[in-house]
């Protein structure tokens, strides 16, 4: 990735800021990462919505829960009164609270949706699906920026233009000549 401000190359997509300017590269993180589209997030007071998984587990717990209070009362009926009717109402109350109950709560975790996620995009319609066996899209960095000439500096001047650097041979003459100096 690059710094859309600078044009440095970044080390790695999990910088912050940008090493050569400290430009904040957060948002354009983000916006790599949803295909360029801002994300919308959501403001504290607003309330989040309940997943259709969660709300069917919640409707299953309800059922299995008042078949608790339902059928031992139309149990009660059912022993005061000579009729079969009650007797009929209270085993199709605990069959339908107590079998439909938890049945309720399998098929909302099993096949029902989960939580919505928590960012939405902006857009004009709604996100298109993505293939379920084509590859996945690539989502390139932004391109680097064009190449800018730093101003011209002065050129350094050589100064060693006048003496030619010695050579490896003078070098060990002199020493040569210095150990003959010495045993006389």
């Amino acid at each position: 990735m690059f710094c859309p401000q600078c044009g440095q190359q970044q080390v790695n997509g999990i910088i912050r800021f940008c090493s050569r300017c400290g430009f904040p590269l957060d948002g354009v993180i983000q916006l790599l990462s949803n295909g360029g589209n801002l994300p919308m997030y959501r403001t504290p007071d607003e309330p989040m919505p309940v997943s259709p998984r969660k709300k069917g587990v919640k409707q299953g717990g309800l059922l299995l829960l008042s078949g608790a209070l339902i059928v031992p009362i139309l149990a009660m009926f059912a022993s005061f009164s000579n009729f079969v009717l009650p007797e009929m109402l209270a085993a199709l109350a605990a069959i339908i609270c107590f079998i439909g109950g938890p049945l309720r709560m399998f098929y909302a975790a099993v096949f029902e949706e989960g939580a919505p996620r928590p960012v939405r995009m902006y857009g004009a319609g709604p996100m298109p699906m993505p293939q379920q066996f084509a590859p996945p899209a690539q989502h390139n960095a932004l391109p680097p920026p064009p190449v800018r000439s730093q101003p011209s500096w002065r050129a350094r001047p050589n100064t060693a233009e006048l003496v030619n650097p010695p050579s490896v041979t003078e070098n060990t003459t002199r020493l040569l000549e210095k150990e003959d100096r010495t045993e006389r």
